[in-house]
């Protein structure tokens, strides 16, 4: 797993745990956290995992499309 991808998918969870916040509880972790929904630290964390968001999109189904590698060691014969 790639640093982007490792960073990307922390950042996704972060925002779907403040998501389940919001529908659960009408309360927003990162706007408390931050100093509201307008404040310019909680629009930088909603950005940065909206494009985690992306990234994710991007990165994750391109995982699925590669070969699998083959192996340098020819299986044995019987």
């Amino acid at each position: 797993m790639s640093t982007l991808h490792l960073v990307a998918l922390i950042l996704a969870i972060i925002g779907a745990i403040n998501w389940g916040l919001v529908g659960l509880f009408q309360f927003d972790l990162v706007a408390a956290l931050f100093g509201g929904p307008g404040a310019a630290l909680s629009r930088i964390v909603y950005a940065l995992v909206g494009l985690a968001g992306l990234a994710l999109l991007f990165t994750s189904f391109g995982h699925a499309e590669r070969p699998l590698r083959r192996s340098a060691v020819p299986p044995p014969v019987p």
